[in-house]
């Protein structure tokens, strides 16, 4: 062997060492970025100005959309999470009057969404700052962890049908109410009548299922509550769909009607 055949063999050999070096260097793996999209957050504390009312906000990110509430109207649009800065698209609001203080929730919020500010989120904590204001929220489902379907008392807000939602003052008045025990007796009262039964599964519901059979006694009411009560007991008879979230609680019906909820 000639001593240019080793010195060839030498440099290759240092050759391939420093390629492995660099090979095993470039490969370090990195954690993907967590954000916020596919949860919903709720305002804990601000710095700056404060939400007109006293908010909360809430910010739901889903799909590449932000849903944003501040206790006035609901705001949707499209939002980018790019280099931690909040860019958000075009909003579109429900236009409902909000009484007092609340009537400047919405522009507080437009002008905090629209002002490009940094996000950080921190396993439930998300922060949003901007130049003027600062706004600390946290992941709904530990701030507001939902209530237990069984157990609960639940006073009914709406009235579910396949193409609205109704809200009335007769409804607001007589509050009807429903609470199943662990054992599934229900328990409640209808708007006029008050309401006895049995709700399967029990006594904990394993899945979104619930059939209810319930039954009332026959005092009669004015037209008004007659017809509430009606849309109620409509909503309870049979296979409906329970959904919770937080404090609300969304039953289904299969024939089409349904109920809001909340907690008492």
């Amino acid at each position: 062997m000639t001593a240019t055949t080793v010195r060839v063999g030498i440099l290759l050999a240092m050759a391939a060492g420093l390629l492995a070096g660099c090979s095993s260097g470039d490969h370090k793996e990195t954690k993907p970025v967590a954000t916020p999209m596919g949860r919903t957050f709720v305002s804990t504390a601000v710095e700056g100005q404060q939400i007109p009312g006293g908010g909360p906000m809430t910010l739901t990110f889903a799909d590449g959309k932000i849903s944003a509430s501040s206790g006035c109207n609901t705001a949707n649009g499209t939002v980018d999470l790019a280099d931690g800065i909040l860019h958000v698209g075009t909003l579109s609001s429900t236009l409902m009057a909000c009484p007092d203080e609340r009537g400047q929730a919405d522009s507080w919020q437009d002008k905090v969404l629209t002002a490009l500010p940094k996000w950080r989120l921190d396993d439930a904590t998300l922060t949003l700052t901007g130049k003027e204001t600062t706004v600390t929220l946290l992941d709904k489902k530990v701030a507001q962890p939902d209530k237990p379907l069984i157990g609960t008392a639940w006073i009914v807000t709406a009235l579910m049908t396949p193409n609205a939602q109704i809200r009335s003052r007769t409804l607001d008045d007589m509050k009807p109410t429903l609470t199943i025990a662990p054992d599934g007796a229900v328990s409640g009262g209808a708007g006029c009548n008050r309401m006895t039964g049995h709700a399967t599964p029990s006594p904990t519901v394993n899945g979104p299922d619930v059939t209810f059979q319930i039954g009332t006694t026959k005092m009669m009411c004015a037209p008004e509550i007659m017809e509430v009560e009606q849309a109620v007991l409509k909503a309870l008879d049979g296979k409906t769909t329970a959904t919770i979230d937080a404090d609300i609680l969304i039953l289904r019906n299969t024939n089409g009607s349904g109920l809001t909820l909340h907690a008492a």
